[in-house]
């Protein structure tokens, strides 16, 4: 599988036959080259512009934007009801995680999550290899909390996104202060990572990409 990151909270996910999966497309506003890449299957989180922005992609891709189980070109993905905010959605709606199977791993995406799970939604989630988690606050769980989810969901990678670079003004931390917390993390040096189930070691990895 290889992992690239578009900028925000946004992946083109390929996996080894070849299926391409763009998460939460973002539009020009946010400050990252609007994605323009062809995609097999898309998903969004949320329908705020940083995250549903399907008309810059490619192809004929099936989008998928909702709480619920799908197979699309052999790849299970599941979506599961979270919340944008600590107080169940009353800031700013609700908010869909999305569990793709490919390549015998688990991806989660946890898009603009906004609180810690409860252990329903541990569970719902299931076990994770790969995690993509917000970690910039404001608009969704900030560091510490992002340390937090983290140890819930326990994944062999952590991969940050939805946090401030030079090239967006949102009013969001950016990705050192989670790398604090956490201990430890890795930067890439590239805005792709190819990852397969052998490379998974025991404990906890996390990498931080470059964006284009």
């Amino acid at each position: 599988m290889k992992i690239k990151w578009l900028g925000h909270a946004c992946f083109l996910i390929t996996t080894d036959s070849g299926i391409r999966i763009v998460t939460d497309p973002f539009d020009e506003t946010v400050g990252y080259p609007v994605p323009d890449v062809e995609a097999d299957i898309v998903t969004s989180s949320h329908d705020h512009f940083d995250h549903n922005h399907v008309q810059s992609l490619r192809g004929d891709f099936q989008l998928i934007n909702g709480v619920g189980s799908y197979y699309v070109s052999d790849v299970p993905i599941t979506g599961i009801k979270t919340y944008h905010d600590e107080v169940m959605g009353q800031k700013r709606g609700e908010n869909v995680v999305y569990v793709i199977e490919a390549d015998g791993m688990r991806l989660c995406h946890l898009g603009d999550l906004g609180h810690l799970l409860d252990d329903k939604t541990v569970g719902e989630i299931g076990p994770v290899d790969i995690l993509l988690i917000p970690v910039g606050g404001t608009y969704t769980i900030d560091a510490e909390e992002a340390v937090k989810v983290a140890a819930q969901l326990n994944p062999r990678l952590i991969i940050p996104m939805h946090f401030k670079t030079p090239v967006m003004n949102f009013p969001i931390t950016g990705v050192e202060l989670f790398l604090d917390k956490m201990g430890a993390g890795e930067r890439v040096g590239s805005n792709e990572l190819s990852v397969s189930r052998q490379d998974l070691a025991d404990g906890t990895q996390v990498k931080v990409l470059d964006y284009e």
